[in-house]
């Protein structure tokens, strides 16, 4: 097999270094060392692995994505920089004919897949990479599809923690409350609790101290109307590897989806679970 392309963009961002990490490692890749960064960002380039990376800022990635697929040729791209950037990306990367997957959460989600519809590229779009977390996903929206109300009359509590530099709310919570909201809960996304103190999280939650700069714990309660049936779903993630190795298994979905010849498409990381 050909090694894949890759541009990680979002460099010196944390899920973006994770991902380069994996990256070095995995012989199905090549990648290409520059990265777009954000307007905040002062320095000019950053090492990974003794890898250095040259970093590209807003003002100057049109002229630079032209020169470096004059270089590179063809190759993928892969999203982690921040909400606030989530659709005009998208839409640069429509522009410049570069299939990418998208693992920043974040932006208007209705409009980015319309974009990416609208154009000649094809995309993964996920607000969560793991896979395993996916799959729970995929089965409480087969429980909200096959039985609506189930939990119809119960009360639900949705407290999410992440790491104190993410900026919005849990994606995957957002979508377990679609899920609940079809099983007869009444709630709203910003009902969600969202933990984003490093104290909190470590002397009332109980995250290690070691994985307070990266971790992702979800907790979902239902309780019956009268008190006495409690219901708890609890994932939590420590670390941001599981997040890497799946964004891994969607750039080889999304390369072989290429080499079919995919143009205006959305995929989801239920499609490259199918493919798995």
């Amino acid at each position: 097999m050909n090694r894949i392309k890759l541009m990680v963009n979002g460099l010196p961002g944390n899920m973006a270094v994770n991902v380069v990490k994996h990256a070095l490692k995995d012989n199905r890749f090549e990648l290409i060392t520059q990265s777009l960064t954000g307007p905040e960002i002062t320095d000019t380039e950053t090492v990974i692995d003794s890898v250095s990376f040259d970093l590209i800022q807003p003002d100057d990635r049109d002229p630079s994505i032209l020169a470096i697929k004059d270089k590179e040729g063809p190759f993928l791209s892969v999203d982690y920089t921040h909400p606030s950037a989530v659709n005009s990306n998208a839409e640069f990367y429509c522009r410049h004919g570069l299939f990418f997957v998208m693992g920043t959460t974040g932006g208007d989600r209705q409009a980015l897949e319309k974009t990416v519809s609208a154009s000649s590229i094809a995309g993964v779009i996920a607000p969560n990479m793991a896979k395993q977390i996916v799959g729970f996903q995929a089965m409480m929206e087969y429980a909200a599809n096959t039985f609506p109300d189930l939990f119809k009359g119960y009360s639900l509590e949705i407290k999410e923690s992440h790491q104190k530099g993410k900026a919005d709310t849990s994606g995957t919570a957002k979508a377990m409350v679609r899920y609940f909201t079809s099983l007869g809960l009444v709630f709203a996304e910003n009902d969600i609790i969202k933990e984003r103190d490093p104290d909190t999280q470590k002397t009332v939650w109980g995250i290690p101290e070691r994985y307070l700069e990266g971790h992702g714990w979800h907790t979902y309660s239902l309780d019956s109307e009268d008190k006495t049936v409690r219901f708890e779903f609890t994932h939590n993630v420590n670390g941001r590897d599981i997040y890497a190795q799946g964004t891994l298994d969607a750039l080889i979905y999304l390369d072989k989806k290429v080499a079919e010849g995919a143009k205006g498409q959305v995929f989801s990381m239920i499609d490259v679970l199918k493919s798995v």
